[in-house]
């Protein structure tokens, strides 16, 4: 419970007062803002440095979507992307919580507002009794990792809590409700949530309280005068693109890191590359085997009802990876699996945060994604390669945990590979691509460039392994010198993987 002197407390306070604006001084000012409003806005356009994304949030009748469509009235509609979220659709709710808002991410250049994201679910789970404190602190301090990382990718993130009083709301429900035109506004959810307004209040104030941060405080906007709360977040919007714009680019600091155990850093030396699968037979026996267990599972109703795979395959160029994941999706039905290929990123993906592009192809419950490369690029290749800053893949590490904490704790079974071979083997390999015609296109000027980066390379991967493998998600590296062995590995851990889970309940 709060007690006197909470910030969220104070906050909503201040803002039951009565905050008017007289109608002559509004169209005053209103013309003056909708002007410099839309010049800001193509400002931005023609140099898309950042995204914007707005959140609108609070109580129930303060002025939320009538402000909003001021916006869309003072701006330029077609570049600001609004996006409700109500109660997930069967579809969304077969996805991590998560994904509906990542897709809905503004690239650079636009204005994203949402209603009722990420902050709404809990609040109501909160109030209605369905998670405890403890569930609500660990949610809280997951959105406050996620809107740090909005941020150092750079995105400006305003967030509007619209407030009323418990009189002030009471009296618009009774005039709403007197008038046959407009009762039907009046929807018994908000009746409902009218109700428990006091607990909705308490909630709510530790919760803004908690997620105003630095860089994504809560404004809070008095709702009762229509005039007042409209011109209070177009001047706030105006001033926050105006410093946005105006500011240098600033990058974000790099984390500290954790030091790593000696040993890490000999982790692919300590492997014993020379297992291998007796022979043929062996290798076809075995293979049918582990796909069959892998069918099955892809079929059993637990899986469908309640879980998801996503693969993940890294390792050596030439290490064998498209050759593992063929052996993989044979025991699958291909309604039901995508293979996604990781290249450079398009000028889409660039626009928006880093993981977007791998959000945007996470599975519904059923279903598996396998990734030819995948968000690990960050801390290998543009790492290596000097792609990205060194904050930059720095950071990624936790992001990376983040996301796949999220991906487990919605019922999916995170597997990820690194296909490990020695630089003879993988020597031999390029030889044979480039002297087999039909394999040619399989190996590049890159290829013989990361090769003469192998120790650079071999130190990345090492700090990968140690700081991303979770007990949720661990990774398991494969001897792949030997094909056949490591297909059989991949497939093996894979099914063991989905026992274990769909055995876990």
């Amino acid at each position: 419970m709060m007690v006197a002197g909470d910030p969220g407390r104070e906050m909503f306070e201040e803002a039951d007062g009565s905050h008017r604006v007289a109608k002559s001084e509004y169209r005053l000012r209103e013309a003056a803002l909708r002007e410099a409003l839309v010049l800001t806005q193509y400002e931005l356009l023609r140099a898309p440095k950042f995204a914007t994304l707005i959140l609108i949030a609070g109580v129930d009748g303060a002025g939320k979507g009538e402000t909003v469509n001021l916006l869309n009235e003072w701006m330029d509609p077609r570049h600001i992307e609004v996006a409700g979220f109500p109660p997930p659709t069967p579809d969304e709710a077969a996805h991590p919580p998560m994904w509906r808002f990542w897709r809905a991410l503004p690239p650079k250049g636009k204005i994203g507002v949402f209603f009722g994201a990420w902050h709404t679910m809990p609040i109501l789970a909160r109030v209605t009794g369905k998670i405890d404190d403890a569930a609500l602190k660990t949610r809280t301090d997951q959105i406050q990792r996620f809107e740090q990382m909005l941020a150092d990718e750079g995105v400006l993130l305003l967030k509007f809590w619209f407030h009323l009083s418990k009189a002030q709301q009471k009296a618009r429900m009774q005039a709403l409700e007197k008038d046959p035109d407009t009762a039907w506004r009046v929807t018994e959810e908000e009746r409902a949530h009218f109700r428990q307004y006091d607990r909705f209040r308490t909630v709510s104030g530790d919760f803004v309280a908690a997620t105003s941060t630095g860089i994504a405080p809560w404004r809070i906007v008095p709702g009762a005068d229509a005039n007042y709360r409209a011109l209070c977040v177009g001047d706030q919007l105006l001033a926050a693109l105006k410093e946005r714009l105006a500011a240098p680019e600033v990058r974000a600091a790099a984390p500290a890191l954790a030091p790593l155990p000696r040993k890490a850093a000999t982790r692919l030396r300590d492997l014993d590359l020379s297992k291998s699968v007796a022979g043929k037979k062996d290798y076809r026996d075995k293979l049918a085997k582990w796909q069959g267990r892998l069918n099955r599972l892809s079929r059993d109703a637990r899986f469908k009802a309640g879980h998801a795979a996503v693969c993940v395959f890294e390792g050596n160029d030439a290490a064998g990876k498209g050759g593992a994941i063929r052996r993989v999706t044979h025991a699958l039905d291909a309604r039901y699996y995508r293979t996604v290929s990781i290249a450079a990123p398009s000028e889409e993906e660039r626009a928006q945060p880093y993981l977007w592009r791998f959000w945007r192809h996470v599975p519904r419950h059923g279903f598996f994604t396998l990734y030819d490369r995948s968000w690990y690029g960050r801390v290998l290749v543009e790492r290596v390669e000097d792609f990205t800053q060194d904050a930059d893949w720095q950071r990624a590490y936790a992001e990376i945990n983040d996301f796949e904490s999220e991906l487990t704790s919605h019922g999916l079974v995170v597997c990820k590979f690194w296909l490990a071979i020695d630089q003879d083997e993988q020597l031999r390999r390029f030889k044979a691509r480039e002297e087999t015609s039909f394999k040619q296109f399989k190996i590049t000027e890159e290829d013989w460039r990361n090769r003469d980066k192998w120790p650079a390379y071999e130190k990345a991967v090492c700090e990968m392994l140690a700081r991303t493998s979770p007990d949720n998600a661990p990774w398991t590296v494969v001897e792949a010198n030997d094909k056949r062995h490591a297909r059989i590995k991949v497939i093996k851990t894979l099914v063991k993987a989905l026992e274990a889970r769909l055995d876990a309940g």
